[in-house]
């Protein structure tokens, strides 16, 4: 099941690329079942079973998520856009369109609102399959960077929780909640325009702009340094933000402020999630304040944010302020 979990997530990373190539003689289960080794009927079934939805399905929601972002983004036509994301004519795609979002193609260009899209799946997340990549120790020599920033204002778009603890405890919480499960808040984060931490991805995690982080809150439960922090996930964005904020979401301003960064580069997952953490975990537990004249900002409202992103980096970035 191992392996079956790795090709599907494999797969689903492909497909994403097919769309963007508008690559439509790849967009089928037969192409891929060749591909893989597989007939159609097992492939799919497996799909089904590791993905929770039939391939047909999954494969119309991510083109309608690509053709909603140039619904938002571009000036081509709608017609236009229908064909270049596989659909036959306009009513096709309208009547797909408004299945999914509850809104028409025309409608959203005239007020891109935030929708829950469809996000790409991650069946190999080894927070929500449970799958530890991380037994296979691989002591890479590479180093943790530290370093100082100061981050300009902005707005933090996000959900919260008290109580969690991690992510995987985070998204277990979130889902008994109506409206605030994974799949519906990353699909309605995915949707907004202009995130900061955006680098041109559709995934359920920072390479699409979202990430985690914790909030000095009263309130929040005390963490191992003895600060009671809220666990969040969200979206940082402009200053300057005048958009809709979706149901159940809340929308602060975080004003200027200097943060420590703990940084680790690109890794393998699979084989060095488990040491890449002990080694961060291990800087900034080691880091002397004292001798850098700074000390964590405890204030309450202060944020610190945590990256993961094997194919970028693995970051810390937490609030400071100089020690009087």
């Amino acid at each position: 099941m191992y392996e079956w979990y790795r090709q599907i997530q494999t797969m689903i990373g492909e497909i994403d690329v097919y769309i963007k190539r508008n690559d439509n003689d790849s967009l089928s289960l037969s192409y891929l079942s060749r591909k893989y080794g597989y007939s159609e009927f097992h492939l799919s079934k497996k799909f089904k079973e590791i993905s929770g939805m039939q391939f047909r399905d999954y494969l119309r929601y991510r083109r309608l998520a690509f053709a909603l972002k140039e619904l938002r983004d571009a000036k081509t036509g709608i017609l236009g856009i229908a064909l270049q994301y596989g659909f036959s004519s306009h009513e096709a795609f309208t009547r797909a369109f408004k299945e999914a979002y509850g809104i028409t193609p025309s409608e959203y260009r005239r007020h891109p609102g935030p929708v829950a899209l469809r996000t790409v799946l991650k069946p190999f997340d080894c927070y929500l399959s449970e799958i530890r990549g991380g037994n296979h120790m691989q002591n890479s020599e590479r180093d943790i960077k530290t370093y100082f920033v100061t981050i300009p204002a902005h707005k933090f778009l996000h959900i919260k929780n008290y109580e969690s603890i991690g992510y995987w405890d985070f998204w277990q919480k979130q889902s008994q909640i109506p409206g605030q499960d994974c799949e519906t808040v990353c699909g309605l984060l995915d949707s907004i325009k202009g995130k900061l931490d955006d680098n041109g991805g559709s995934e359920s995690n920072s390479g699409s702009g979202q990430i985690m982080a914790y909030i000095n809150d009263p309130a929040g439960r005390v963490c191992s340094w003895g600060i009671p922090l809220a666990e969040c996930y969200g979206v940082r964005l402009p200053a300057d933000y005048t958009g809709d904020v979706p149901p159940h979401m809340l929308l602060i301003d975080v004003p200027e402020g200097e943060y420590i960064v703990f940084e680790h580069g690109s890794f393998d997952f699979e084989k060095e999630n488990q040491s890449v953490e002990e080694k961060i975990e291990a800087a900034m537990k080691e880091f002397d304040y004292a001798a850098s004249g700074y000390c964590l900002d405890t204030t309450p409202g202060r944020i610190f944010y945590f990256y993961h992103d094997p194919e970028r980096f693995w970051k810390y970035v937490r609030p400071i302020r100089r020690d009087e």
